[in-house]
């Protein structure tokens, strides 16, 4: 190694364990793949497998997004079924006492 000569810094990796936590109470099934994947990027960083951390940090997000979208769609779906089951009880108890 010449003097001066600094190895260069690879850019930060985000792991995405905060978003595959936030995942997790709203569809755990695919929130688990995601905090495991979450979980080895930064060992992979300290090995020096900048690519590999990469891709476990790929695979986190991309695990962490289906949890989000299956979570919140559920939640929107199950809203409509209260609401429209609510909106459906006090029609008929209108039409009942009429």
């Amino acid at each position: 190694m010449q003097p001066g000569h600094h190895p260069q810094q690879q850019p930060p990796i985000n792991n995405n364990m905060t978003m595959s936590i936030v995942a997790i109470f709203l569809f755990w099934p695919l929130a688990i793949p995601a905090i495991i994947s979450a979980s080895k990027v930064n060992p992979l960083l300290q090995q020096g497998d900048h690519a590999g951390a990469q891709a476990a940090a790929a695979e986190s997000r991309k695990w962490s997004k289906w949890a989000l979208i299956v979570g919140i769609s559920w939640y929107v779906v199950l809203l409509l079924c209260c609401a429209l089951g609510g909106l459906g009880a006090i029609m008929s108890g209108n039409s009942s006492s009429n």
